[in-house]
C-alpha cells in the first residue's frame, strides 16, 4: 500500500509518518518488512505513515536503529505523541480525525460526536462525581472540539447504531436528554449523519458486549475500536476488523430504518419535554 502524501505542516505525527515512508523507502523496505523486526504487521506500518496511529517511543527507537536515521524518531515522537485526549482513547480520537467513514454502535449513551455540552457535562461529572468544575470544563471543551468533524457537509460519513438504552437513560432533569436528542434529530434532518435505533424488541444481537466503533480511510487499511469502563483498544488485524463489521452490519439489519428511527427519536423528546413542563 503506497503511503498517504500527507501536508508535514498539519501535525507533528503527519510529519512523522511522512518521514517514516520517506526513511522506509530510502531503506529499500515493504511496510511488510519494516513490521517484521518489530513484530507489527504491514497495514500497522501503513498506519503510522498515514498518520492513523501515534508512532511510540519503543518503536520509534527500533525504526532508528532499522532505518539508520540517528535518532529522528526517537527525538520527535514525543510531540507527536501528545493528547488532549486519555491515554486508551488517545488513539482512537486521532484516527477517527482522519477517517473518511465512522460506523459506531452506542449501547448506552449518545456518542461523542454527537453530544452537547450539557449532555455531555452530566456524562462527564457522571464518570468523575468529586473533579474539580475546571477538569470538568476542559473533559466537555475537549469532547465538544471533536463534533468539528461534522462541520464538512460530506467527511467523515457517520453512521450510528443507538440503542433503545440510549433514549431512555434520562437524568433528574429531562430536558437535557430532549436537547441532545433533538440536535441528533436536527444532524439527521440536515442529512449529515445516519442514524438507526436498536429496539430493545430485537432481542440479543451481536454487539451485547459493549461499544463499538469501526473507521476506514482513504489510504490507510480500516481499524475497529472498543471500548471499556477507563480502557479501550485499536484493533488493526484484518480477520478481527472484519469479524467486528459483521457485528456492525447484523446490527443495522435487526434496527429499525432510518426513518423509523428518526421518529422515535422525536417522540421520545417531545415525551421528556412534556414531562419537564408539566
Amino acid at each position: 500500500m503506497a503511503g498517504k502524501n500527507l501536508d508535514p505542516s498539519s501535525s507533528p505525527r503527519a510529519l512523522l509518518g511522512a518521514e517514516l515512508r520517506v526513511a522506509r523507502e530510502r531503506a529499500g523496505l515493504s511496510q511488510a518488512e519494516l513490521g517484521e523486526p518489530l513484530f507489527v504487521s504491514g497495514s500497522f506500518i501503513g498506519q503510522l505513515e498515514a498518520g492513523t496511529r501515534r508512532m511510540h517511543l519503543e518503536f520509534a527507537r527500533q525504526m532508528d536503529d532499522i532505518l539508520d536515521t540517528n535518532g529522528f524518531f526517537a527525538r520527535n515522537c514525543g510531540a507527536a505523541a501528545k493528547s488532549k485526549y486519555p491515554d486508551h482513547f488517545a488513539a482512537a480520537a486521532e484516527a477517527e480525525a482522519l477517517a473518511k467513514t465512522i460506523r459506531e454502535y452506542a449501547p448506552l449513551i449518545i456518542p461523542g460526536l454527537l453530544q452537547t455540552e450539557a449532555y455531555a457535562r452530566e456524562v462527564f461529572r457522571a464518570y468523575q462525581p468529586t473533579a474539580p468544575g475546571s477538569v470538568i470544563d476542559e473533559l466537555v471543551e475537549n469532547r465538544l472540539a471533536r463534533a468539528a468533524l461534522l462541520s464538512d457537509p460530506t467527511t467523515p460519513l457517520l453512521w450510528c447504531v443507538l440503542d433503545e438504552a440510549v433514549l431512555r437513560r434520562v437524568g433528574e432533569n429531562k430536558a437535557v436528554l430532549a436537547e441532545a436528542l433533538r440536535h441528533v434529530a436536527a444532524l439527521i434532518r440536515s442529512h449529515r449523519i445516519i442514524v438507526q435505533v436498536l429496539p430493545f424488541s430485537a432481542g440479543p444481537h451481536a454487539a451485547m458486549e459493549g461499544s463499538l466503533k469501526l473507521m476506514s480511510f482513504e489510504d490507510a487499511p480500516p481499524l475497529a475500536y472498543v471500548q471499556g469502563i477507563g480502557m479501550g483498544q485499536l484493533f488493526d488485524d484484518p480477520a478481527t476488523v472484519m469479524h467486528h463489521g459483521l457485528a456492525y452490519d447484523l446490527l443495522t439489519a435487526s434496527a429499525l430504518s432510518p426513518r423509523q428511527s428518526l421518529t422515535m427519536i422525536e417522540s421520545v423528546a417531545e415525551d421528556y419535554e412534556h414531562d419537564q413542563h408539566a
